[in-house]
């Protein structure tokens, strides 16, 4: 069977060189619409032929902000079109001196700010998945290697493990809140790995976040406030590596049934069949038979 890699990036990421037999798919889902057409491609590995998934989350031209993804819908899509893994690329700021900005980070751990997303498939069933450990260590491990290969720093600038705290946004933080999550011990903060990490988990999808580090936020006195051209131009520098990377990674993807995303839903519908409506089986057909 072959794999097939979905990636949740930004801008430049769904222009992944090397991609044999190009599609683009427009993919209808019972959420709505995802932020883009999904391009679909074969890459030739060391270990053999691997099918990438491209969903640009901000939509291309970068349209759509991080309060209006469509997130159910990005992740239902890529599952419906054949995911086995799924790695989310992210811009992020650093909340700690030694993670610098042009750094990657493979986070193993988030704490959720966000207040108005939707952030379950589950809405006229009730089920609880295991959340306590939200990466698959697998994919994270492959992640790593497939990074400290490509990064120009090598294990210097890539870091094996992290917290990252996300918030609603599109606003950044203030200068007392920034300090606040660093007193939490956080690694990185961004805007979007949730509750993308949440919906891989129930559609049983091995995560990981490869997140880009490109400004120290606004806890570092001695830099300047965030500011988004100072975000992109580091951005910018890191798409390269990141397109590089996850081409290493497709290499080297784990068995998605080692993972502990592997039938996650075993057990977790609480809601008894007799009491399942027709429309909800129907609105969670693609995910799991009720």
């Amino acid at each position: 069977m072959t794999s097939t890699l979905a990636v949740l990036g930004g801008s430049g990421l769904y222009e992944m060189e090397n991609l044999t037999d190009v599609r683009e798919l427009a993919v209808d889902t019972p959420y709505g619409a995802p932020s883009d057409v999904i391009t679909s491609g074969m890459l030739q590995t060391t270990s053999g032929a691997v099918r990438m998934l491209f969903l640009p989350r901000h939509g291309r031209g970068h349209k759509v902000p991080p309060h209006m993804i469509n997130y159910r819908a990005n992740v239902a899509a890529l599952k419906m079109s054949g995911a086995t893994h799924l790695v989310s690329v992210s811009a992020v700021g650093s909340m700690r001196e030694k993670i610098e900005p042009g750094d990657f980070v493979v986070v193993d751990q988030y704490i959720d700010l966000t207040k108005r997303r939707i952030s379950t498939f589950f809405d006229e069933v009730v089920a609880h998945v295991g959340f306590s450990d939200p990466v698959c260590s697998d994919l994270a491990s492959a992640l790593v290697q497939a990074a400290r290969s490509i990064h120009v720093k090598g294990s210097d600038g890539v870091h094996t493990s992290g917290t990252y705290v996300c918030i609603d946004g599109p606003q950044f933080s203030t200068r007392a809140e920034s300090h606040m999550y660093r007193s939490w011990d956080v690694s990185v903060i961004g805007m979007t790995s949730m509750p993308e990490a949440k919906l891989a988990r129930e559609a049983e999808l091995p995560f990981a976040t490869l997140a880009l580090a490109t400004d120290y936020d606004c806890w570092h006195v001695s830099e300047q406030a965030v500011t988004v051209e100072a975000v992109m131009a580091v951005m910018h520098k890191n798409v390269h590596a990141a397109k590089a990377t996850l081409a290493a990674l497709a290499a080297r993807l784990p068995d998605p049934k080692t993972s502990r995303a592997h039938k996650a839903l075993t057990g977790a519908v609480m809601t008894h069949g007799n009491a399942v409506s027709a429309e909800a089986r129907k609105k969670l057909s693609w995910l799991v038979q009720l």
